[in-house]
């Protein structure tokens, strides 16, 4: 399941010594994109306090919105996994998409033909810099596992998401899955 190699569609688990960082801390990253010039990836499980139609009223519906990352905040970005109708998707891996024609997005959740099962919206995204997160892994800050879920992880639940993914590596990992946020106030 852990994986020395590192590929797009993989799931990054943050470390569990990660501390003190509101981005990372805890975090379950997607890998969106994986190349010699650098990476990229969403954090699936740090829900905002929005809703899309908070940030576009015009799409009245009450889709949440995710913290992608601490990388460009101000954009909307989105995985899915509806190629089919959404124009110029990017495949990730296992029937995952990445982006495509945001106008279609739009009319096709109007029209709701495109559920909150088939997508997910972030605000920002994680990246890393040409090595960067090699550098990262052989630091012990992440691990890298297969993402089991496929397509399915869009409406993954992310209440307990980083616990479930500790457990699952089990050995050393399995004292962390009880710990507290931050393990100073224990």
């Amino acid at each position: 399941m852990i994986s020395a190699q590192l590929n797009k569609g993989q799931l990054l688990i943050a470390d569990p010594l990660i501390l003190g960082d509101a981005s990372f801390a805890r975090a379950v990253i997607l890998l969106t994109a994986h190349n010699k010039e650098g990476s990229v990836g969403f954090i699936l499980n740090k829900p905002l306090q929005y809703s899309i139609t908070d940030l576009l009223p015009e799409i009245n519906t009450p889709f949440k919105v995710y913290n992608g990352g601490p990388v460009e905040q101000d954009n909307l970005y989105f995985i899915h996994d509806v190629p089919h109708l959404i124009p110029n998707s990017v495949e990730i891996s296992n029937g995952i998409y990445w982006g495509g024609c945001f106008e279609s997005v739009k009319e096709l959740i109007k029209q709701q033909k495109i559920g909150k099962n088939n997508i997910r919206f972030f605000l920002g995204y994680t990246g890393w810099d040409e090595n960067q997160l090699e550098l990262e892994m052989e630091q012990n800050s992440w691990i890298a596992t297969s993402n089991t879920h496929e397509n399915k992880i869009i409406s993954k639940s992310t209440t307990h998401f980083w616990k479930e993914k500790i457990i699952e590596l089990g050995g050393d990992y399995l004292i962390w899955s009880n710990a507290p946020d931050d393990p100073y106030l224990n």
